[in-house]
C-alpha cells in the first residue's frame, strides 16, 4: 500500500465557512482514516472481509451517533460535524462509512427519536462505544423500492410479539447484537421493533461474492417466529414514513460520504498526472488530462456547497427529504464519473490494489444503488417540483 499522502481540495475556500469545531472535529476523523483505515483496507477489501479492529477508532472519533445528545453517549454535534465525519471516513472507504451510517443513522437516531426513555438508556451508550453495533432490517427480497409492500409481520400474542418474515442487503447485519426491525402488525400497519441477537429464531446469514463494498459486512435477517418483547417496539412513531425519516439521515450523510470518495479519487489522479511521464513531460502538462482534472474540482466544489447548505438547513430543522434525494443523487453520481475518469488518468495502473480508485468505483456502484436508488430519487425531486407522483 502507498502512503496516504492524501490532501483534501478547498478550491473556493470552504473551510472559512466552519467552525472551529467543525474543522476539528474533520480533522480528527482524517487523521484517524490516515492512521488506522488506509494502511490496512485494501487487504481486507481483497479478502471481502470487515476490520472489526477498527470499530474502537469509529467510535473514539464519534462516528457513531454524533449528533446524539451527550446524556445518551453521543457527542451531542450537529448535522454538519456529522456530515465531516462521514465524508473523512467514505475517503477512505464507502464500506466503512457504511458501518458508521447505519450505526448513527439507522440503529441510533430511531431510538433516540422514536423510543422509550427506557431504552435510550438501555441502548444507545452502549451503541455509541461501540459495545453494541447494530443493523436495520427494511428492505426484502421482493420489497426495495417500495417498502410499504414489505411481508414481514408480527402478532400480538399476549405478553410479546411473534415476528415472522425476511431482510436483505442489510449492512453489519452478521456481526449485529441488535436489528431495528420494521414489520408489518396485524392491521398492516408498519412499526420498529429492537430484536436482540440471541433470541429464538432469528438469524443473520452473511451474503458472500460481492464486487462492491467488500470491506463491509452484509447479510439477511431471518425471522421465524422470533418472539419479541413487547416493550422492544418503539412506540413514537409508526407508519412508513418512520423508517423514511431514518434514510433521509442516511442519505444526508451519504451525500456528504461521497464527496470524500471522489476526493481521493481526484487526489491520486492529480498527484500520478503530476508525477507520471510520456512524451517528455507529465501528463499533467497536457490538455485531455488538465480537462479531467478541471471538471472533476469544478464537480467537487459544487457537491461541496450543496452538501453545506444542506448542513445548515437540516441545523435548522428546515431540510425536506426531496433536498436531501437530490443532495444524494447529485453527489453520488458526481463521485462515481469522478471514480471513472480517475482511473483512465492512470492508465492501467488505475485497476490495481497499489491505487484505492478502482475500490472506490466499485464501492460506489453499491452506494449509487442503496437508501433509494439513482431512479427513485430523480422521480422524488420530480414528484416534488411537479405535484405528480410518478411511482404509481
Amino acid at each position: 500500500m502507498r502512503p496516504d499522502l492524501f490532501e483534501a481540495p478547498d478550491y473556493y475556500n470552504l473551510d472559512e465557512l466552519l467552525s472551529e469545531e467543525h474543522k476539528l472535529v474533520r480533522d480528527a476523523a482524517r487523521q484517524w482514516v490516515k492512521r488506522d483505515i488506509t494502511p490496512i483496507i485494501e487487504e481486507f477489501a481483497q479478502k471481502a472481509e470487515f476490520p472489526k479492529q477498527i470499530i474502537g477508532g469509529l467510535a473514539e472519533i464519534g462516528a457513531f451517533g454524533p449528533y446524539i445528545p451527550v446524556e445518551y453517549g453521543g457527542a451531542g454535534l450537529d448535522q454538519i460535524s456529522y456530515g465531516l465525519i462521514m465524508q473523512e471516513i467514505e475517503r477512505g472507504d464507502s464500506g466503512v462509512r457504511s458501518t458508521a451510517s447505519v450505526q448513527s443513522s439507522l440503529v441510533m437516531y430511531p431510538i433516540f427519536a422514536y423510543g422509550t426513555e427506557e431504552q435510550r438508556k438501555k441502548y444507545l451508550p452502549k451503541l455509541a462505544s461501540g459495545e453494541y453495533m447494530g443493523c436495520f432490517g427494511l428492505t426484502e427480497p421482493d420489497h426495495g423500492s417500495n417498502p410499504s409492500g414489505m411481508v414481514t409481520n408480527f402478532k400480538d400474542k399476549g405478553d410479546h410479539f411473534l415476528l415472522n418474515g425476511a431482510k436483505l442487503w442489510i449492512s453489519n447485519s452478521p456481526f449485529a447484537d441488535i436489528a431495528v426491525v420494521w414489520a408489518k402488525n396485524e392491521e398492516g400497519r408498519i412499526h420498529g421493533l429492537i430484536v436482540e441477537r440471541g433470541m429464538e429464531g432469528f438469524s443473520t446469514p452473511e451474503t458472500h461474492n460481492k464486487w462492491s463494498l467488500r470491506a463491509s459486512a452484509t447479510g439477511e435477517l431471518i425471522f421465524d417466529n422470533v418472539r419479541v418483547p413487547k416493550e422492544n417496539l418503539l412506540p413514537g412513531k409508526n407508519g412508513l414514513g418512520a423508517p423514511l425519516g431514518c434514510l433521509d439521515s442516511a442519505r444526508y450523510g451519504i451525500a456528504w460520504g461521497a464527496i470524500g470518495a471522489a476526493m481521493d479519487c481526484y487526489d491520486t489522479a492529480l498527484r500520478y498526472a503530476k508525477e507520471r511521464i510520456q512524451f517528455g513531460k507529465p501528463i499533467a502538462a497536457t490538455q485531455l488530462q488538465q480537462k479531467k482534472l478541471a471538471e472533476m474540482i469544478t464537480e467537487i466544489t459544487k457537491a461541496q456547497l450543496l452538501a453545506f447548505r444542506l448542513g445548515q438547513l437540516k441545523n435548522e430543522g428546515r431540510a425536506t427529504t426531496a433536498q436531501i434525494s437530490m443532495a444524494k443523487r447529485n453527489n453520488v453520481e458526481m463521485a462515481i464519473k469522478i471514480a471513472r475518469e480517475a482511473r483512465q488518468v492512470l492508465g492501467g495502473m488505475g485497476i490495481t490494489g497499489e491505487y484505492s480508485i478502482m475500490r472506490h468505483m466499485m464501492n460506489l456502484e453499491s452506494v449509487i444503488t442503496y437508501e433509494g436508488t439513482h431512479d427513485i430519487h430523480l422521480l422524488i425531486t420530480g414528484a416534488d417540483i411537479t405535484g405528480h407522483n410518478a411511482f404509481k
